[in-house]
This record gives C-alpha cells, structure tokens and sequence, in this order.
C-alpha cells in the first residue's frame, strides 16, 4: 500500500511539473508574439516619422474653379496710378483711339478692394474675355462693342447701367478717370444678375511649377515696347526678385493702393496690326487683325525667346508656340500680354558683359 501511495504521489507532483512548464512555455510564447508585436509597430511607426512629408506643388496664379473677372482699365496718363492691376493673373494692353493704350485685367478667386479707373469696352478685348470664359467688366461701351456683345451673348457688367453700388466715382482723380470697383462687388452684381460664376476651362497659358529660365533665350533684361508714338511702354529686369518693373512713357508704374511699383513675372509680345474703323462718329475707332498666326515674343527671368501667336477664332484660346511648335511652358506669376503693330521697334536688352563694366570703370 506503501508503495502504491508513492506512485500515485510521484505522479502528481509530475503532472504538476508539467502543467507549470506548459503554462511557463505558453508564457514565455506569448510574451515573444507580443514582443515582436511591439517591435513591428515601432519600426512602423520609426518608418513613417523618418519618412518626409512631400507637399505635390501646385500652380498658384490659376487655381480653383472661380469665374474670372475681365476689367478694362483706363491707362491715360490722368487715370494713373491705377489699382488692381498687381493682383490681376494677367493683363492685355492694346491699342485704342488717339494712340492711346487701354489694359484688361483678369482676376480669378482674388479678393481685390479697388480696381481701376474702369473705362469703356472696345470690341476686340471681347475676345480676350471669351478666351479666358471671364464676366467682361466694364464703363461704358463703343458701338462696335455694344454690338458684340449682344452677338456673342456674353456676361457684362456696365457701370452706366448699374444701379449705383458696384461701382463709385472717387474724388481723388477726376472724371472721366475715376470711376472704381471691387472684386467683391462685381461677384455680388453677377449673382444678381445670374450669371454662372464658377468655371472649368483651362488656362490660356501652360503654366508650371518648375522654374522656366529659358537657357538658350536672349538676354532681355530691359524691354522697350512701343505701342504707338505716344505709347512707349518698358519693362526693366529686378535680378534679385526675379520679376519685371513696368514704366510708361518714361514713368513707372505703381499702384494707386500701395505706391508699389508695377512688378511683372512674364511678358508676352504679339505682333499684329490695328486699323481705323470707319464709322459714323468718326471718333479714330480702332479695329485688330488678331486672327491668325503672329510673331511674338516670350519674356521671363532676363530672356527671351521667339513665339508664335495662334488664334483661329475670336473665341477660341489663343496658343502660344515656340518655334519648334511646341506650346510654351510659363512660369507661375502675372504675365502682360503686349499686343503691338507689326511695325513696332521692339528692342530688347541683353545684360552688360562683366569686361565691359571693367572697362567702364577704369575709365
């Protein structure tokens, strides 16, 4: 009996034994799994915070899906300085009556609190707004293009027909050069009157991220754009901003707001002729032969490269090539958009080479 009370005691205590060695391996496993566990998300976690946030670039002139602003801008020299113009994606100058030049500033999702002076419509800027699908701004209109846009049905905002709250006559500058807008005042007169104020066209530029330098370019670090004998327009290269100060005959240009100079990133040059319309109130109305093909230039960061100008419809998008025929890439800023007769002495400037200036100075 002994002996069998030991036997059945020697087997406990081994199962026992056993029991505590499962229950230690079981242990020591799960241990090892949730070890590894631990181990796996801090490499994770390690992984993602070495890892950079990459930010994708974006173009920043032309973005979102705001309906542009097309606002013609009075550009005689008793209109100047004028406001809005440093805010504006882009802005096309033309010739008008009288040798004058008139500007049509385009503004998208900007928030502007004084444009102008506004002056009157002429019916090839029309063109321009339709390219761009902007709500054509203006004070006033000639018959020609009163009657464009009627034909073309195009979205308008006239200050002669508003009703007194879009636009306001200051006192500062006197009439007919002193009438003004804001951004937030012409989209409260679209939705007033309807008009979409959202749009998905593209831009008529190919703009990029990626600085374009134009390596094989020629130098342009001074522009000289003669519109007409009265209208000498220059452009002068700011090496250290990158970016171009505009002046007219003989004066910069700076804007009414801040008294900031005028500060442009691209210029394009279009070469194509205006014309006297002839037409009952013989007023030296001007006409423009802009649909086709025309020289060009393209103009950024002190160089310049020759262009052709396509434009097949005066509602189509005009498409900038360089002579290759590859369409132009553009550098994220504002651009000016000169169009000047065929005729025009453009002259453009390369820098002054570093011996010259040597000499120059030992002299």
């Amino acid at each position: 009996m002994k002996n069998g009370k030991k036997g059945k005691s020697g087997t406990k205590i081994l199962i026992a034994i056993l029991v505590l060695v499962i229950i230690g391996g079981g242990a020591f496993l799960g241990y090892k799994i949730m070890k590894n566990k631990q181990n796996e998300e801090t490499a994770v976690v390690e992984e993602n915070a070495e890892a950079p946030v990459v930010e994708e670039k974006t173009v920043q002139i032309f973005k979102g899906n705001d309906r542009p602003f097309a606002v013609m801008i009075d550009n005689h020299k008793d209109a100047w300085p004028q406001a809005g113009l440093q805010q504006a994606y882009m802005v096309y100058e033309i010739i008008v009556e009288g040798g004058e030049t008139r500007l049509m500033a385009l503004f998208k999702g900007a928030d502007v609190e004084k444009i102008g002076p506004v002056r009157s419509a002429r019916h090839y800027f029309i063109d321009y707004a339709m390219e761009n699908d902007a709500i054509y701004t203006h004070f006033g209109e000639s018959p020609q293009a009163s009657s464009d846009i009627k034909k073309f049905s195009i979205n308008e905002i006239d200050g002669i027909a508003e009703d007194g709250t879009t636009f306001t006559r200051v006192r500062d500058k006197a009439s007919p050069h002193n009438a003004v807008t804001s951004t937030e005042k012409l989209l409260t007169s679209a939705k007033n009157k309807k008009y979409r104020t959202t749009s998905d066209k593209e831009s008529v530029l190919n703009y990029v991220v990626d600085e374009v330098n134009l390596e094989n370019g020629q130098g342009a670090v001074s522009v000289t754009i003669p519109h007409s004998q009265l209208q000498n327009v220059k452009y002068e290269y700011d090496e250290e901003n990158k970016v171009y100060e505009r002046y007219a005959r003989g004066k910069e240009q700076t804007d009414w707001v801040t008294g900031n100079p005028i500060t442009v990133k691209n210029i394009i040059i279009t070469f194509c002729d205006n014309y006297t319309l002839s037409d009952k109130e013989n007023k030296g109305r001007q006409g423009l032969k802009n649909i086709g093909t025309f020289d060009g230039y393209y103009i950024t960061n002190g160089k310049a490269i020759k262009i052709k100008c396509i434009k097949e419809a005066r509602d189509k998008q005009t498409v900038y090539q360089d002579l290759e025929g590859n369409e132009i890439n553009v550098n994220d800023g504002n651009t000016f958009v000169n169009i000047c007769p065929t005729s025009a002495k453009v002259v453009l400037e390369a820098p002054t080479p570093v011996e010259t200036l040597e000499t120059q100075e030992g002299v």
